[in-house]
């Protein structure tokens, strides 16, 4: 069998770069910054930040919704999103003259800090990086197709760039960087010791980046991995009346009911019944750092009170549990913001990568394509002669 010359790989590791290499730096750099964008929201945004100077005990998210309900008697609350402690909850509603709005709510004063509408920092930088902004046609979009195929660029990079850089297990104990032999030089030695040391990052951010693509696909073709929240029986609504009716279970005891149901429950995204046939959709994290914020669900009956549904990690399937463990280990946030500053700066590692790898493969590709020219004028001068 004849052998692979270090010529081609090296070409193939450029090629998979160079078809989508800006598009690839820009999905590497927006999502840097998405790692950090609740931090960034909360420097650049004071009306965002919860402080707590009494360090009060956090008040109940139904006393929250009641909060907004009074300052807006005509709105209609549907979700509360719940961040990190330093940053305020998130009151989702509509009224009369907000088609959607977001009211900033201390958690601990109870105070309403600012009514937000349009997209925040945080959804634009997750829509950006995660489908560019594309339109959503149904279950799909092309975005977030282009963002996910760059997994395949990227696991292909990795593969070819191991094949290339020959022992690179040698920069993890005997790192070289040589300062005074050009720019080439230079470029070339800090691309290989960042991808050597980028090993595991950049394996993780392919993994999940697959994984994004199978999810997409799974969309696409409306399969879903999770069951959907169920609805109320049309037997179990009250008798229609005149005026309209209210639920005998209100938010607080729904909350209660997560929390008897899972002791460990965080809440992180809780919605609101939005029709008759509803239920509240309570969704939180848990004492599982590996799953994200939402691996544990409950949906209560407003109408009863009983828990019609229930899922958590205990009871996830392998494509459930992949799903929820995605975005922690994609996004860096499992351990807090100590891993998002480490995911943030190999986000940025990664960035540089991308962009001193092209400029290493643009430089080899020209000079080679000079080169061969070169001898192409010569042969045809030496024929003239």
């Amino acid at each position: 069998m004849a052998r692979i010359s270090n010529r081609f790989w090296f070409q193939l590791h450029g090629w998979f770069a160079l078809p989508v290499w800006l598009l690839f730096s820009f999905i590497c750099l927006s999502g840097t910054i998405a790692v950090l964008s609740h931090e960034l929201t909360w420097l650049t945004n004071p009306a965002a930040r919860a402080d707590n100077p009494h360090k009060l005990p956090a008040k109940p998210v139904a006393e929250l919704v009641q909060t907004v309900q009074q300052a807006h008697p005509t709105a209609a609350v549907g979700a509360v999103m719940v961040f990190e402690p330093y940053l305020v909850n998130a009151v989702v509603f509509t009224d009369a003259d907000k088609p959607q709005a977001i009211a900033y709510v201390n958690q601990y004063s109870g105070e309403i800090q600012a009514v937000e509408q349009g997209l925040t920092f945080i959804g634009f930088m997750r829509a950006l990086h995660g489908w560019l902004l594309f339109p959503w046609h149904g279950s799909y979009s092309i975005g977030y197709y282009l963002v996910s195929l760059m997994s395949v660029m990227m696991l292909g990079s990795l593969i070819t760039g191991l094949i290339v850089y020959k022992h690179f297990w040698q920069a993890f104990t005997r790192p070289k960087i040589r300062t005074h032999q050009g720019q080439r030089t230079l470029l070339a030695d800090l691309h290989r010791l960042a991808g050597v040391w980028s090993i595991w990052f950049l394996l993780i951010m392919s993994l999940t980046g697959l994984w994004y693509l199978v999810q997409a696909i799974f969309w696409h073709a409306d399969i879903d991995i999770e069951p959907h929240a169920p609805l109320v029986a049309a037997s179990q609504l009250p008798s229609q009346t005149d005026s309209t009716p209210i639920p005998v279970v209100d938010f607080q005891q729904a909350m209660d009911k997560a929390q008897q149901l899972y002791p460990q429950f965080a809440p992180a995204y809780l919605r609101l019944p939005e029709h008759n046939r509803d239920m509240y959709q309570l969704m939180g994290g848990g004492d599982h750092i590996f799953y994200d914020q939402y691996a544990y669900q409950v949906s209560v009956n407003p109408w009863t009170g009983e828990v019609a549904d229930s899922r958590s990690p205990a009871d996830m399937n392998t494509l459930q549990v992949i799903s929820h463990i995605a975005d922690p280990l994609h996004y860096g946030t499992l351990g807090g913001l100590w891993t998002k500053i480490l995911w943030f700066v190999f986000g940025l590692v990664l960035s540089g990568m991308s962009i001193t790898g092209f400029m290493m493969w643009g430089r080899r590709t020209l000079k080679g394509a000079s080169k061969s020219r070169a001898q192409v004028v010569q042969a045809e001068l030496g024929e003239t002669v």
